[in-house]
């Protein structure tokens, strides 16, 4: 290969590469940390009596939606076994992971019986009484009609009137006339949100975090309990078809009967979970007989996810908590640190015994080993590497853990055996009667092979590893695969030639005791 197209190829990765870093580090991404290295709470669940094949998996999926509203970075929530082990690194209100995850939970319909605006919006004397739903809500009909209108977000707490206790007792106790003097109605805590009585809710949203309205609501009317099955259906558009139970039934038509007819909003049922209001519907008939209806414009996928909610929002086990482990942020950046110094004391060694055995040529293991880990960092810390994880069946960006560093130590063993691969080539050319300069292309060439042949074997077990362990088991199979992938990319690009333009150049070459003739062996004639 020319002098110029090894430049090229050189000087061109090496660009790419300090344009990548210069990205990472000026939009200051850094790597997310684990539950054992930045600290946490680790909480094992158990079932409580029987459990139905599938609900597990369900409930695993009711848990992960919770934690996102937790905002915690990179949770994970995993069954292993039969049971669910859900790890939450850098929580702040631990208590309140604890009862979040583990809280069964219950699917309530309540009447409607006024809208309001946000906590902090006054009322006028005639809001909670006349107000009108922005636009047209969902329907519960025998047949799909109209729109549903979604809007709100997340309990939030806000500025509340002095007499907030006053106010709360007043909405509770659901008397009107109280409430018709508050000026301010302040949002229904998760303690206070008691099945018989009166509550205010926010209404869900799902472009922001922001509470657009909230609904007064009447007491429980019926519960998830009432609810045989709930299913997504396609009748010229797509629909929620709820089946309920003798009991169930009874109660939903007492309901209609009481609101069919009524001014907007007080003809609607509100369907909540875990103190948001999934769902508005407005009755369309006073007595249903079999099957209700849930129209509402849904697409596929929001007809098939609120079916879901009314099956399984409640968790559909009981679950206990087995083990709780508190992981302290001073033990997890103690391992960390370890870890560190356990990875910088190996990359000594490493360095050492290359520099000594190969000379000059050491050098470039180095060099390599710290490009590999720049590549490395990029990745972790930006879309490829979730695009990468996503690819595999996970979500987000790759979480680094104490095994994840343990991957990455090991790592380095199997970088430089892609280097020792190509210099003891290198030594078989020269031994054959070569010059450092003709050996340098073609014992590249040989070598590649067998590091490729290498790398494969080393990326299938580290594959086969992350798809059938779980837990940390993966975070080292993730980051030991990751490595081996870029270990070719740097051999090719880099190692090939810089050692190929290095070999051109005789003071390298021939300078004894650290060129790279003495290094490879080479007499003097054939350096």
């Amino acid at each position: 290969m020319s002098v110029g197209r090894l430049r090229a190829k050189l000087f061109g990765f090496l660009a790419v590469v300090a344009v990548l870093v210069g990205i990472t580090l000026a939009q200051g991404n850094a790597p997310l940390l684990g539950l054992d290295l930045q600290g946490g709470i680790s909480v094992v669940l158990e079932p409580v009596g029987e459990v139905k094949p599938g609900s597990l998996d369900v409930a695993v999926d009711i848990i992960r939606t919770r934690v996102d509203g937790l905002g915690v970075a990179e949770p994970e929530i995993s069954r292993q076994g039969g049971n669910i082990v859900v790890d939450l690194p850098g929580v702040d209100n631990r208590d309140k992971a604890r009862r979040l995850v583990g809280q069964t939970a219950e699917l309530r319909f309540r009447p409607v019986l006024a809208l309001l605006g946000p906590e902090d919006q006054e009322l006028t004397p005639s809001t909670t009484t006349t107000t009108k739903v922005e636009g047209t809500p969902a329907t519960t009909t025998g047949e799909p009609t109209t729109d549903t209108t979604a809007a709100a977000g997340a309990t939030t707490t806000t500025t509340v009137p002095a007499d907030e206790a006053a106010a709360r007792a007043a909405i509770a106790a659901c008397d009107s006339a109280a409430i018709a003097q508050l000026t301010r109605l302040p949002t229904t805590t998760r303690v206070d949100d008691v099945r018989d009585q009166c509550v205010v809710l926010p209404l869900r949203v799902s472009d922001d975090d922001e509470v657009a309205s909230r609904l007064l609501l009447g007491p429980t009317a019926l519960t998830g309990e009432d609810v045989d099955k709930a299913r997504s259906r396609f009748n010229n558009e797509y629909l929620v078809l709820m089946t309920l139970t003798g009991d169930g039934l009874q109660k939903f038509n007492d309901l209609a009967g009481r609101s069919f007819g009524q001014p907007s909003p007080q003809d609607q049922v509100a369907i909540v979970l875990d103190g948001i209001v999934q769902s508005n519907p407005a009755f369309q008939e006073p007595t249903f007989d079999d099957d209700v209806s849930i129209t509402g414009n849904f697409s596929s996928t929001e007809a098939s996810d609120l079916a879901k909610l009314i099956n399984y929002g409640a968790l559909p086990v009981q679950l206990q908590e087995l083990t709780v482990q508190d992981v302290a942020p001073t033990l997890g950046n103690d391992q960390l640190r370890a870890g560190i110094i356990a990875g910088i004391i190996g990359l000594v060694l490493v360095s050492i015994y290359m520099i000594a055995y190969y000379r000059v040529l050491g050098l470039v293991v180095i060099l390599g080993i710290g490009i590999t880990a720049a590549l490395m960092l990029v990745v972790i810390t930006s879309f490829i590497g979730e695009t990468l994880l996503g690819f595999l069946g996970g979500s987000g960006r790759p979480v680094l853990t104490l095994a994840g560093v343990t991957g990455l130590i090991v790592s380095i063993g199997v970088t430089v055996d892609s280097y020792v691969v190509y210099f003891e080539r290198l030594k078989d050319e020269v031994r054959s009667g070569r010059t450092v300069r003709t050996s340098a292309d073609r014992g590249f060439t040989r070598s590649f092979r067998t590091i490729v042949a290498g790398a494969i074997v080393s990326f299938l077990g580290a594959a086969i590893l992350f798809l059938v362990a779980a837990g940390s088991v993966r975070g080292f199979a993730f980051f030991l695969g990751l490595s081996t992938l870029l270990d070719i990319l740097v051999a090719y690009f880099f190692m090939h030639p810089l050692v190929s333009l290095m070999s051109r150049r005789s003071g390298l070459v021939r300078t004894r005791p650290f060129g790279i003739a003495a290094g490879l062996d080479a007499p003097e004639a054939q350096a």
